[in-house]
C-alpha cells in the first residue's frame, strides 16, 4: 500500500471526512483490520484566513515538504480552493499531487455532461484554476451570477461550515443556488468545496451532484491500492 500525506486543517471539519472515508474504502477493498497509511500535516486554518489564501503559498507548500519528507508516495490537498497552488507545487515536488479537480472531471465525463454549476469558496469560483482544469475536459463550468450569492456562500462557508455549524436556513440557501444553476443550464452541480456536503448532497437533487470530498477520495484510494483509474474521453 502507497502511503498518502495529507495537508489538512483547511478545514480541520472535512479533514475529519478525508481521514474517515479513506480509511472505510481502503477496509471496504481490503477488509480485516486494514487501514490507510497516511500521514496528516494539520494547518491551523485561522493563519491562511489572517493571510488570505492567495497569499498562504508558503504555509501550503511548506507543509508539502514535510509530507514528502516523511516519505510520502502522494500529496492531497484537503480542499478544493488549496487547488490553487496545485500546478506550482507540483512543479516544485518530485510526487504526485491527487488533483481533486481531475478526479471530478473524470466522474463528469463519466456522466456524459459538458455543462455543470460550480459551488465552493468565492476563490474557487470567481479564479480560474478550477474551471480551467474542468475545461481541460471541455466542461462548461457556471457560478451564481449575482456577487451577493458568491459572497454569502462564501460566508457560510467560513464562518458556519468551517466551524462545524450546519442550520436548516443555510441547507435552504445553498438549494436555492443551485436551482438558479440548474435553471441557467448546468446539467449537474459540482459541491466544489469540500465543507459543502454538510449541508447539501443527491438526496437534495434529481440532476447529479458531486461531491468533491468523496470523488477525491476515492482517486486517492485508487493510487493507494494500484488500482487504476478509468480514462475519461475529453470530448
Amino acid at each position: 500500500m502507497k502511503k498518502i500525506g495529507f495537508v489538512g486543517g483547511i478545514s480541520w471539519t472535512s479533514t475529519l471526512d478525508y481521514y474517515k472515508y479513506l480509511n472505510q474504502g481502503i477496509n471496504e477493498k481490503l477488509g480485516g483490520l486494514n487501514s490507510a497509511e497516511c500521514i496528516i500535516n494539520s494547518l491551523n486554518f485561522s493563519d491562511i484566513q489572517n493571510k488570505g489564501w492567495t497569499n498562504s503559498f508558503d504555509l501550503i507548500f511548506g507543509a508539502c515538504k514535510n509530507l514528502v519528507s516523511s516519505n510520502v508516495d502522494a500529496i492531497v490537498l484537503c480542499a478544493n480552493t488549496a487547488h490553487l497552488f496545485a500546478d506550482k507545487i507540483q512543479s516544485k515536488i518530485d510526487i504526485p499531487i491527487i488533483h481533486i479537480g481531475e478526479a471530478t472531471a473524470i466522474e463528469i465525463k463519466k456522466e456524459k455532461l459538458n455543462k455543470v454549476g460550480l459551488l465552493g469558496t468565492k476563490f474557487t469560483m470567481e479564479m480560474d484554476f478550477y474551471r480551467n482544469k474542468l475545461k481541460e475536459y471541455n466542461i462548461e463550468t457556471i457560478i451564481p451570477s449575482e456577487k451577493k450569492d458568491v459572497e454569502e456562500i462564501q460566508d457560510i462557508v467560513k464562518n458556519e461550515l468551517g466551524k462545524g455549524f450546519v442550520t436548516k436556513e443555510s441547507k435552504k440557501k445553498f438549494i436555492g443556488y443551485a436551482n438558479g444553476l440548474i435553471e441557467r443550464g448546468a446539467q449537474g452541480i459540482i459541491l466544489g468545496c469540500t465543507e459543502i456536503p454538510m449541508l447539501i448532497g443527491q438526496e437534495d437533487f434529481k440532476l447529479p451532484v458531486f461531491d468533491t470530498t468523496k470523488i477525491h477520495v476515492e482517486s486517492i484510494i485508487n493510487f493507494a491500492l494500484d488500482i487504476e483509474k478509468p480514462v475519461a474521453n475529453n470530448v
